[in-house]
């Protein structure tokens, strides 16, 4: 007997995680088959400027829901604002705020996709079918927004090094399983998670227009 026809819990978690890993791919590859093309450059722009406040919503607000708080909504305000307010009190700090504020904003990714493989591991009940879904379709998006930030910037190797971290984290959580789930969640990382998406929308909006700007010549790809 086939092994996955005995044990088919184990069989559909370990298919989502094959393709939770894989999907960050296609996000870098999306952009670069576009990047000829002005017209389709600037409606990718566009659905980062929606994708990014969308995402931010939907982790929030789970978030919020699942802790019955309004800290992590605090904590999510204060990384879109003290950010802005940092560069407004100094010029010397804006392009060190920046660059702050991408990382924290691409850690944040980074511990959501380590949470989301972890999540992946078979438990009693399984994965739910709604779920494993979500997971691996919404990596494409998360992996188009950390190359659309970082490449313009930072370089193609830096940029790749980004979506890679992606799919060696969900690979790590799926190993470590529950054990990463309530570490996480006991050691404040809901307002961390809150606070870096903040500053990820600070980032999007702020840094993102300026190396999209097609007025001017910019390399993409």
């Amino acid at each position: 007997m086939l092994w996955w026809s005995s044990q088919p819990e184990l069989a559909i978690a370990l298919t989502y995680l094959i393709a939770a890993a894989a999907a960050p791919i296609a996000g870098p590859l999306l952009y670069w088959a576009l990047h000829d093309h002005p017209r389709a450059v600037r409606t990718v722009d566009g659905f980062v400027y929606i994708a990014v406040p969308a995402l931010l919503t939907w982790q929030v607000g789970h978030l919020a829901l699942e802790q019955s708080t309004v800290l992590v909504l605090l904590a999510a305000a204060a990384g879109l604002a003290i950010p802005s307010l940092a560069e407004q009190l100094s010029h010397a700090l804006h392009r060190h705020t920046d660059k702050l504020a991408l990382l924290m904003g691409v850690s944040g990714l980074v511990l959501h996709a380590l949470l989301e493989g972890a999540a992946l591991a078979p438990g009693e009940e399984g994965v739910a079918f709604a779920f494993g879904v979500a997971v691996v379709l919404h990596r494409i998006p998360v992996s188009l927004v950390v190359w659309w930030l970082v490449r313009p910037r930072y370089g193609r190797i830096l940029a790749m090094a980004g979506v890679l971290s992606i799919v060696v984290v969900t690979l790590a959580g799926y190993a470590l399983g529950a054990e990463v789930l309530e570490a996480v969640h006991g050691a404040g990382g809901d307002l961390y998670q809150a606070f870096v998406s903040g500053s990820l929308v600070h980032v999007v909006f702020h840094q993102g227009r300026h190396d999209h700007d097609h007025g001017a010549e910019h390399g993409h790809g």
